[in-house]
């Protein structure tokens, strides 16, 4: 499906959303039973630098100035982050960053983050927009992975072969929609591009309060067994020293 038939079906009752520079995406939407939704992304695989995350904290940052907790939706089709020397030299792991907190901040303060996969997504751009919502659907045709596994063979020094072979069953390694359900990253996998709209809403409704549940949810799934153990005594040494 194209951006425009996305839109369309996220949003039958209507949608104020333009492209912006970089690749990005900003506007308003309208959804049934929900109200009024902030609606940021990047679009057509567009490498994600600092330019356009900049742009994306901006309209978030705008969006929580306003006061009212509107739901901010993150459509997300990126090939990775920019990888040029002018990106690179100038910080943009920083930039990622902040655009990631900037999210992590709005869900603080109310707003229910969901994100939307419906093209690739990778690395560090992965990480930036569709990781740092409290909630993430993917889309059929979705193609996330933090990390190919020929990335991971020259990082790791591992056989390529070795990788395969772990990544059939330990979730963490592998790319792709599935394994990233398992680990709890992946929220939820939608069959069909038909009834968005009553996904979106259902999912948004089933948001309360700022929780990251993803450490609980890999526990369930059994794709990520010893996150949650590990969050839940962090909390409580934590709470030792308060």
């Amino acid at each position: 499906m194209t951006l425009d038939e996305i839109l369309s079906a996220l949003f039958p009752a209507g949608h104020a959303i333009a492209r912006g520079p970089h690749g990005t995406l900003n506007g308003t939407a309208r959804l049934e039973g929900t109200g009024e939704v902030a609606v940021i992304g990047v679009a057509d695989g567009t490498p994600l630098g600092i330019d356009g995350a900049l742009a994306l904290a901006a309209h978030v940052l705008t969006v929580v100035e306003k006061g009212a907790a509107v739901p901010i939706l993150v459509l997300v089709d990126t090939s990775s982050q920019n990888m040029t020397r002018r990106d690179e030299l100038l910080g943009l792991n920083e930039y990622l960053a902040h655009l990631y907190k900037c999210l992590v901040f709005a869900g603080t303060r109310g707003h229910r983050t969901v994100g939307v996969l419906y093209g690739t997504a990778a690395a560090g751009a992965l990480i930036a927009t569709a990781l740092s919502t409290l909630a993430l659907a993917a889309l059929p045709g979705a193609k996330p992975f933090v990390m190919d596994l020929p990335s991971i063979s020259r990082v790791t020094k591992l056989p390529l072969d070795t990788l395969t072979e772990m990544a059939k069953a330990t979730p963490i390694f592998a790319p792709g929609v599935d394994p990233l359900f398992a680990t709890g990253a992946v929220t939820e996998k939608w069959s069909s591009t038909s009834g968005l709209a009553k996904e979106i809403a259902a999912l948004l409704a089933r948001l309360g309060g700022f929780v990251d549940q993803r450490d609980q949810i890999g526990l369930k799934r059994k794709g990520r067994m010893q996150a949650a153990a590990i969050a839940q005594r962090v909390q409580e040494e934590a709470a030792k020293h308060v």
